[in-house]
């Protein structure tokens, strides 16, 4: 079973920006904050983008939700 802290790290939605970088920001993130704290980060994000999908992103929103919610999922 692969390591479920590396899913959702290894992909990213729209582009590179954040995997290109040296140090992924949420996982900078998930360092410097509490649990509690980096999971409501994730928690904020998944309602972010279900309550801007159908205005905004669509299908695109939809799987950036699921991205959060599977990092959630790993930590959780």
């Amino acid at each position: 079973m692969p390591d479920l802290n590396e899913i959702a790290r290894n992909y990213q939605l729209g582009g590179t920006h954040y995997t290109d970088k040296k140090i992924q920001p949420w996982d900078a993130m998930q360092e410097w904050m509490t649990e509690e704290q980096f999971k409501g980060f994730l928690i904020g994000n998944v309602v972010k983008y279900m309550a801007r999908f159908q205005d905004k992103g669509g299908v695109l929103d939809l799987q950036k939700c699921k991205h959060y919610l599977d990092k959630l999922i790993e930590v959780w």
